[in-house]
């Protein structure tokens, strides 16, 4: 389940990072009752911009660390070994 929400956070960042003038016109329109009134500053679309890629790396980040977590129990169970059995031992 947190891989799927990884999954469409980037999608999502990814696509604001791509368009961000759609996806700043597609909030307004969400927003606000009256869109057409709304006229958002030259800055918002570069700050769209940079918030889209950041979404997007965030996700990647955390797809990543999800990923070798998994790759590490798996690692972990093949040995057979018990991190709390070798630290007892000690």
């Amino acid at each position: 389940m947190k891989a799927l929400l990884l999954l469409a956070a980037g999608i999502g960042g990814l696509l604001e990072a791509v368009a961000p003038r759609r996806a700043v016109a597609l909030w307004t329109r969400a927003l606000y009752r009256n869109a057409g009134e709304a006229e958002p500053r030259d800055w918002t679309y570069a700050a769209a911009k940079a918030e889209g890629t950041l979404v997007a790396a965030a996700a990647l980040v955390g797809l990543f660390r999800l990923a070798t977590a998994d790759d590490a129990a798996a690692g972990d169970e093949a040995d057979g070994r018990d991190d709390d059995a070798d630290a007892d031992a000690a």
